[in-house]
């Protein structure tokens, strides 16, 4: 096990557009000023930090949220001996700029930058922390983070440097998408998929799906694979069966997230 000053990775090849550095203790861990190809994104969870960022210069405490764009010259360093921890998101470039586009900002510019260079928006902090953890999560499958990676960077995006909204897409590509999600709820799901059978953009899908529906794309394909598990349940086949055959990891997994939705065991429910 690496020592609590020891910097973690995390980074997955199904998801090759984000990346993922978590310090539990940032005392020792000292930077130059430099810069990433990558755009950037950090939370500060505990302690303070000095922050260079261009000409930028401040001290960030936790709650606060480090936006770094691709080139900036920066560095977050500790104070004096003072305890601080953190973490960072490293965003493919492109694949920001396809968001970007796809809310709005214009195609013919490679990628917006942020002129925000930090941020104390609770909203933006919680969400940061979230998808933070959640990537790191080895239980959470790669369409599960993969929309919340989508959400939270429209988040982003919206409260920082607000796009026009594309215009309204027809409701029934997005009962196509739910269709395309309860015909393949057995099996791995990715959100370009799910996109391709609806023709929309995963930044629309997402956010419309939600209005439509009362959740995301990963959480309707988990209660259709709940419904499909108690239907299965009732015809009194073994649990261990169901849990695979639903899509789920193993039994374990299948008996959390049902009693986490249901409030009651597969057990208690076939009984």
């Amino acid at each position: 096990m690496p020592e609590q000053t020891d910097p973690v990775f995390w980074r997955d090849p199904a998801l090759p557009f984000i990346e993922a550095r978590y310090v539990q203790d940032g005392r020792k861990v000292c930077y130059a000023r430099h810069a990433h190809e990558t755009f950037s994104i950090g939370a500060i969870t505990a302690g303070r930090s000095s922050y260079h960022n261009g000409r930028t210069r401040e001290t960030v405490g936790a709650g606060a949220v480090a936006v770094m764009n691709p080139e900036d010259v920066h560095a977050c360093n500790p104070i004096a001996d003072e305890p601080w921890s953190y973490h960072m998101l490293y965003v493919d470039r492109a694949w920001l700029a396809g968001l970007q586009h796809e809310l709005g900002l214009d195609p013919n510019e490679d990628f917006h930058a942020f002129s925000t260079t930090a941020s104390t928006d609770p909203l933006l902090y919680a969400g940061l922390n979230q998808l933070a953890a959640l990537l790191a999560d080895a239980a959470a499958s790669r369409l599960h983070k993969q929309v919340q990676s989508v959400a939270f960077f429209s988040q982003l995006q919206q409260r920082l440097d607000p796009a026009a909204r594309p215009a309204q897409e027809a409701a029934h590509k997005l009962r196509r998408a739910a269709e395309f999600i309860s015909d393949n709820l057995t099996r791995p799901l990715g959100l370009e998929e799910i996109c391709a059978a609806a023709g929309l953009s995963p930044s629309y899908l997402i956010r419309a799906f939600q209005q439509r529906y009362g959740m995301t794309p990963h959480a309707y394909l988990v209660n259709r694979r709940l419904q499909y598990g108690q239907a299965q349940l009732r015809r009194g086949r073994p649990i261990v069966e169901v849990a695979l055959e639903a899509g789920f990891a193993d039994q374990a997994h299948f008996q959390r997230t049902f009693k986490r939705f249901l409030a009651a065991t597969p057990g208690q429910y076939q009984s």
